[in-house]
């Protein structure tokens, strides 16, 4: 692709993806800049909703040679004549995260410099790409090209676009932080409610006797999201520097953990309070996902047959057809889990800029710390009703921790580089993205070893645990402090940094009739294109959901 371009004031040239190409001009209204961050991550978000294709992959040779019964992991990346293992198929999952959160670290600084626009017309590239070479590899029965197309670029994908509109909403939106991050990172959560039934539609439809539809699938899919991602990077665009909105004036400081200063992208990682914010996410983050991973096994344990009427019936004494009903039951459970998860995160993140990012944080901890404490007596009651509640509101901290710490950044940091300092943090949502699963599989799997059976015992252990997490990230938010001013760039630092996107002609500060105009005919427009997907996801899930208390 070759890129237009245009004489810029130094006499350089902008291309058509860079950052000063972006600046927005008059008459353009902040309002089409959340659905532009929607687009991109409803379709990064399938990375959630990947599981929808590991039992079609698992029989796509029909039945597996006894030949194949001692195959281990090196062999099965290369093997064609063997069906592939759940198990093998998994580590994508593990590899988008662990992708993720070391992409967004490693360019987050590039992201600073080059523009969203540029790094979400990347993050299409690769995530888009990547699913396309996973093609490949199921027309070839290659699981070495599913990891590397899926799992490695398309996790690469996955980073930058996750980061892309962060820096970008928290300048547009000074009013609100929070909420503006929460609008575009719920995207993420509700990308899995749109992508699985969409790939379920499409694999049904590609299927036949020798093929299970799923390669095409994947070519649709890239094809649909590669529109929707590049829809949202060219609507990217950046206020000047010295925006504000129309009639805002910034409120006396309310809190001194929010500073009004900049600190360098070089500089973050070298304070106590960066590694503070990191095991607070982190340990959020590995509780939530943990739950997340055995949420539908947990239910179907615990609650058993009395997920159909059979009160007295425990998981062991269920056969084939009971314990297959109740599996499409704990589906609904996962999906319900999910709405709870999306709506988290804007909840949660609209109530810190009115409670603040760390007493929104104590929320998560003590809540959660109560809620897992009390989930082995729910289990025990065989409530089932308050059961899910609990693990409803656990998740919707999960995603909120998620859509608030981006403004906790910012509160503590400053906007100049908050991109790229959130892009470092996501390592530690990469680390809880192991953590969390293997504690609590490992847990399970040494109850089991110990002789418990199917039941309320066998997560006791396990929620105490998280429990304990928690505990932990609660004491490391108590110590979030101010910077100290030592840590902050000089005024005129900023100013170099901020020169090339500085509004031609006018004052420093001011809106220059920029960001006017509301929900209007073309905001409206915008927002139902990413609007009418979302809700027929929801719709979906909430089909799924009505099993549970049928």
């Amino acid at each position: 692709m070759v890129a237009t371009t245009e004489t810029f004031g130094d006499g350089g040239s902008i291309g058509l993806l860079d950052r000063e190409r972006i600046i927005a001009r008059p008459g353009f209204n902040r309002w089409l800049v959340p659905p532009a961050a929607l687009a991109i991550h409803l379709c990064i978000g399938m990375a959630y909703g990947f599981s929808v294709f590991w039992l079609p992959l698992s029989k796509a040779l029909g039945t597996t040679p006894d030949s194949c019964t001692n195959l281990n992991l090196a062999s099965a990346l290369f093997t064609t004549t063997c069906n592939w293992r759940v198990a093998d198929l998994g580590w994508i999952y593990t590899l988008f995260f662990v992708l993720l959160g070391c992409s967004a670290a490693i360019w987050g600084g590039w992201l600073e410099r080059a523009g969203p626009r540029k790094a979400g017309f990347v993050s299409a590239c690769c995530w888009c790409g990547g699913i396309l070479v996973a093609a490949i590899g199921v027309m070839t029965h290659q699981l070495w090209l599913m990891w590397l197309g899926a799992g490695v670029i398309g996790g690469v994908g996955l980073g930058l676009g996750y980061i892309s509109p962060v820096s970008t909403l928290i300048k547009w939106f000074p009013d609100r932080r929070g909420m503006a991050t929460g609008m575009a990172i719920m995207g993420f959560g509700g990308g899995a409610m749109i992508g699985a039934p969409l790939a379920n539609l499409l694999m049904t439809t590609f299927r036949t006797d020798t093929s299970a539809g799923v390669w095409q699938t994947f070519v649709v899919m890239a094809a649909i999201y590669f529109v929707f991602m590049m829809g949202g990077a060219f609507g990217y665009r950046i206020p000047p520097a010295g925006w504000r909105p129309e009639g805002w004036t910034a409120p006396a400081a309310k809190s001194t953990m929010i500073t009004t200063r900049h600190v360098h992208l070089r500089d973050a990682h070298k304070t106590r309070q960066f590694w503070l914010i990191w095991a607070v996410l982190c340990l959020n983050v590995s509780a939530g996902i943990g739950v997340i991973g055995m949420a539908s096994p947990m239910l179907q344990e615990i609650f058993a047959g009395s997920l159909i009427g059979l009160p007295d019936v425990a998981f062991a004494d269920l056969d084939t057809t009971q314990k297959a009903s109740i599996a499409a039951i704990a589906a609904g459970f996962t999906g319900l889990l999910s709405l709870f998860n999306i709506g988290g995160r804007f909840f949660w993140a609209s109530l810190s800029d009115k409670i603040g990012r760390k007493n929104t944080y104590f929320c998560f901890f003590v809540l959660g710390i109560v809620l897992y404490a009390l989930a082995p007596t729910l289990a025990g009651l065989g409530n089932k009703a308050l059961f899910v509640l609990a693990f409803g509101i656990i998740l919707s901290m999960y995603g909120g921790g998620f859509a608030t710490i981006p403004a906790y950044l910012a509160d503590i940091f400053g906007t100049q580089f908050v991109g790229a300092i959130h892009g470092r943090l996501l390592t530690a949502w990469a680390t809880a993205g192991i953590v969390g699963p293997v504690v609590v599989n490992y847990i399970r799997e040494a109850q089991i070893t110990a002789g418990v059976a199917p039941g309320p015992a066998l997560y006791t252990g396990t929620m105490y645990i998280l429990a304990g997490m928690l505990a932990l990230g609660l004491i490391a938010n108590a110590f979030v402090r101010p910077l100290s001013e030592k840590w902050f760039m000089r005024d005129e630092e900023v100013a170099a940094l901020q020169a090339k996107t500085a509004a031609a002609n006018v004052g420093p500060t001011g809106s220059f009739g920029i960001g006017t105009g509301g929900l209007d005919g073309k905001a409206l427009v915008a927002w139902a294109l990413v609007g009418i997907p979302l809700l027929w996801g929801v719709w979906n899930t909430l089909k799924a959901s009505f099993a549970l208390f049928g």
